[in-house]
C-alpha cells in the first residue's frame, strides 16, 4: 500500500512538471506554460546617505531645584516650598518665561540609617526634593540665571545639569536633506560602477532626522557667602543630522 502511494506521488510531481514546462491547447486556444518565480530577493541598489549641519544652539535647558531635609515631613516640605518659591521668582526675574518652566520631579522620602544594635533601619528624618526644567532663550544670560537661582535657593539649591539644543531645527532640514541625497547617490554610483551595471532612477526614499542635545554635566550647585564671578557657560555647537534610505533601480 505504501509503495503504491509513493508511486502515485512521483507520477503527480512528474505531471505537474510537465504542465509547468509545456503549453496546453484547448479548443484552438493555446495557454502559455505556467511560470513559477522561485527568486524572492529584492532587486536594485540599496544605500543610505547622511547630511549633517553644524549650528550654534539657541536654547539652554537647565534642570534645577531644591532639596530640604528635616526631622518631620512638614518641616522639610515647608523649607523646600519656601526655597522653591524664591527659585521660581529668580527664574522669572531673570527673564525666563513661565511657559518655559516645567516641574520635572517632586519627591518626599524617608531618610534612614542602619542601627547595629537592633539590626534595623531607623528613620532619622525626611527629604523633600522639587526639580524643574527651565528653558533659557537668551544664551548670553545662562550663567547669570544659574547664579540668581543659587543665590535665591541658598544651600538648598541643586543644579543637576544643563543641555543645549536648537529651537527650530526644521529650518535646517532642507540643506541637510540635499546633502544626504547627494551622499546616497554618490554611494550608489560607486556601487553600480564596481558591479558593472548602470544606475537607474530612485524607486524608494525615506528619511529620519535627528539632532542630539548637547549635555553639559554639572554637580549640585551651592551658593557661597562671598561674591563670586558669573558662572561661565559655553554652549559650543550642535549637529543636526538627517539620514535617508534610497533604493535605485538597475538599468
Amino acid at each position: 500500500m505504501k509503495k503504491t502511494l509513493l508511486v502515485a506521488g512521483i507520477v503527480a510531481v512528474a505531471l505537474l512538471a510537465g504542465l509547468v514546462g509545456c503549453g496546453v491547447e484547448t479548443g484552438g486556444i493555446r495557454t502559455e506554460p505556467l511560470s513559477i518565480n522561485m527568486n524572492s530577493q529584492q532587486t536594485g541598489i540599496w544605500v543610505s546617505g547622511q547630511g549633517k549641519i553644524t549650528v550654534a544652539p539657541d536654547i539652554a535647558t537647565l534642570t534645577l531645584g531644591v532639596s530640604a531635609q528635616a526631622a518631620t515631613v512638614a518641616d522639610a516640605q515647608a523649607q523646600a516650598a519656601t526655597a522653591m518659591n524664591k527659585v521660581m521668582a529668580a527664574l522669572t526675574g531673570s527673564g525666563v518665561a513661565e511657559k518655559d518652566i516645567k516641574t520635572q520631579y517632586f519627591n518626599i522620602q524617608q531618610v534612614t540609617r542602619y542601627d547595629k544594635d537592633t539590626q534595623k533601619e531607623v528613620v532619622i528624618g525626611y527629604r523633600v526634593s522639587n526639580t524643574v526644567t527651565a528653558k533659557v532663550r537668551a544664551m548670553d544670560k545662562v550663567g547669570t540665571v544659574i547664579d540668581a537661582v543659587a543665590a535665591a535657593g541658598g544651600d538648598l539649591t541643586r543644579v543637576n545639569g544643563i543641555s543645549f539644543s536648537v529651537d527650530q531645527p526644521e529650518k535646517y532640514y532642507a540643506q541637510a536633506r540635499e546633502l544626504a541625497m547627494n551622499d546616497a547617490k554618490a554611494k550608489a554610483e560607486q556601487m553600480a560602477s564596481l558591479g558593472g551595471v548602470k544606475l537607474g532612477r530612485p524607486t524608494y526614499v525615506t528619511e529620519n532626522a535627528y539632532y542630539p542635545p548637547v549635555p553639559y554635566p554639572m554637580g549640585a550647585y551651592k551658593s557661597e557667602a562671598s561674591p563670586a564671578p558669573t558662572t561661565p557657560i559655553s554652549p559650543g555647537e550642535t549637529d543636526i543630522i538627517l539620514n535617508v534610505q534610497v533604493t535605485y533601480a538597475i538599468q
